[in-house]
């Protein structure tokens, strides 16, 4: 019997790419949403060209577009966006993240949509935001990053900002993006009405800065917030240490440095005048990094570092490379990590379903579309084309699928 779904029965019309916007329709397709995956013939959406690995098949495709329909159509021709309306007037969402202002010179701006659908939900995700100097800026994660002030906080002091490989500002905005949709659909719910969501990479990263902004304000400029390599500027010790096979992140901050001292067998450093609160310590933070680091080399490695740790309750974990994340016992019990099986790529791990609802499967055996592949299916299901109209949509060039 197959699983109920929590979000059964809402349909989203995605016209997204690459990675913000994926993201958000995702959790909406593995959480039960029909998802309309709308992709511009030929090529479909970029990412198809990306970790072409096995078969021709693009594994960053099918980590990002599980259950997921694909329509392909041709936007040049007039026919494709009467599709596209008649397809809005079925919908329940619209979530774009084109370029601010293409999704009207489209012809599907919000007004218009309306029009269509009067209670339509549209989420428009970009880089830099609907409004502002800098809206009309083509932007990916990164050039978010930038300007959010967060790739200034990362690196080491003495060198130049790094940058973290990993899709963080994208993945964060596709999960604010799905936040704000649910909130819409409960609103519509309650008062019957739509709404125009506006969902920026940079106000996702910047609602990141934990302290970095209010200090800096609250100071008048008397804190420079800037990057502390492997240690947390405003807390200490927090960071990551070396030991004597590796590396161990350690969060021994506030009451939890008495803990570390104890471990340590070092109880004398607890109320000490030079290491008595975290300002302190801040200020002696080479001494103490090299003493801790000296105290970290007696063990034979990180393993009965760690144990000896946490037995005296010290916060810390062994610093993971992606190898070992994905062979680790937690990861796999927990479906952290997960195996899919794709019809073309075969069998290959991928980020678990991050959202759990107890007593509901998070990660299901979905699978990603070929381009086009539900071209026949969403326009007959949903729109009511007979297979005469759906042939003739394909010989006119107006419908485009293929398997690679």
């Amino acid at each position: 019997m197959a699983q109920e779904q929590i979000l059964e029965g809402i349909r989203i019309l995605d016209f997204t790419r690459a990675l913000a916007g994926p993201t958000c329709t995702r959790l909406f397709a593995e959480m039960g949403a029909e998802v309309i995956k709308v992709e511009s013939a030929p090529a479909g959406d970029l990412t198809r060209r990306v970790s072409k690995i096995r078969n021709e098949r693009s594994l960053y495709f099918v980590q990002q577009s599980l259950n997921k329909k694909s329509v392909c159509l041709d936007l040049r021709k007039p026919q494709s966006l009467a599709l596209l309306k008649e397809l809005v007037k079925e919908c329940d969402v619209v979530v774009e993240n084109f370029k601010p202002g293409v999704i009207d010179e489209m012809g599907l701006g919000f007004a218009t949509l309306q029009t269509l659908k009067p209670d339509i939900i549209l989420c428009s995700i970009s880089a830099l935001g609907q409004s502002g100097p800098l809206s009309a800026k083509p932007g990916y994660d990164y050039i978010a990053q930038a300007y959010s002030g967060v790739t200034s906080m990362i690196g080491d002091p003495q060198d130049a900002p790094s940058l973290p490989l990993l899709g963080v500002g994208d993945v964060m905005t596709g999960v604010h993006a799905a936040f704000a949709v649910a909130a819409a659909l409960l609103y519509r719910a309650r008062t019957g009405r739509g709404k125009h969501l506006d969902i920026a990479l940079l106000d996702a990263y910047y609602h990141c800065h934990e302290v970095n902004v209010h200090q800096y304000s609250g100071s008048h400029g008397a804190i420079k917030p800037t990057r502390g390599g492997r240690h947390l500027s405003y807390v200490c010790p927090a960071g990551v240490y070396k030991a004597r096979d590796g590396y161990i992140t350690i969060m021994a901050f506030l009451h939890h440095w008495a803990d570390l001292c104890r471990a340590m067998g070092r109880a004398d450093l607890i109320d000490h005048p030079d290491y008595k609160d975290d300002p302190t310590r801040l200020s002696r933070l080479e001494p103490l990094t090299a003493m801790i680091e000296a105290w970290l080399v007696g063990f034979p490695g990180k393993d009965e570092a760690i144990a000896h740790l946490e037995s005296f309750g010290v916060p810390c974990a062994p610093v993971l490379s992606v190898e070992e994340t994905v062979n680790h016992p937690h990861h796999i019990a927990r479906g952290t990590v997960r195996v899919i099986k794709d019809r073309l790529a075969g069998e290959f791990a991928i980020p678990g379903m991050p959202i759990r609802v107890m007593g509901m499967e998070a990660n299901q055996m979905f699978e990603a579309p070929t381009l086009g592949q539900h071209n026949a299916e969403v326009l007959g299901t949903v729109l009511g084309k007979s297979a005469e109209e759906i042939t003739a949509l394909e010989a006119g060039g107006v419908l485009y699928a293929r398997e690679v």
